[in-house]
């Protein structure tokens, strides 16, 4: 539970985005994601996962200590890797990150070749969940244990 509530504080901000969007309200104080930042163990080992699974492109960061790496998630902004984890704790399902590709048959193939294990939401292996608005989707691991959900949701830009 305690893991969630950052979730759904996040899914409001989310939510409050479009309204801004939507409403024209003051752009001066409607806020837009800048980056995610995902705590982990070993830095070179996510680092490899995330540009080797989820085919990110590393970008500049400007630290230079050897603790972070930085992706572009597009126009989302970035995903942050920051070093320092000291003990692995349980984490919700509901607790991911979500992103979408054209081609999720195709991702699969990719996950397969590179030994990573997926589920769909129940936690069958090898079986992806279609939503009722169709929307097909496979969970796995990284290095970490952090939850990271794909999609084929068209519909994200």
């Amino acid at each position: 539970m305690k893991n969630l509530i950052p979730c759904l504080i996040l899914s409001a901000m989310i939510a409050s985005i479009d309204v801004f969007a939507q409403s024209g309200a003051n752009q001066d104080i409607a806020v837009k994601l800048n980056h995610i930042g995902v705590y982990v163990t070993n830095l070179k080992t996510s680092t490899a996962f995330y540009e080797n699974i989820l085919s990110l492109a590393q970008i500049p960061e400007p630290f230079h200590d050897g603790k972070h790496t930085w992706f572009s998630i597009g126009s989302a902004g970035h995903l942050h890797l920051i070093e320092g984890v000291k003990k692995e704790y349980e984490r919700d399902r509901n607790d991911h990150l979500c992103f979408s590709v054209k081609n999720i048959d195709a991702f699969i193939v990719n996950l397969d070749k590179n030994k990573v294990e997926y589920t769909n939401w129940p936690g069958t292996a090898k079986e992806p969940t279609v939503r009722v608005d169709g929307v097909k989707q496979i969970y796995f691991k990284d290095p970490d244990g952090h939850l990271i959900e794909i999609n084929n949701d068209v519909s994200v830009k």
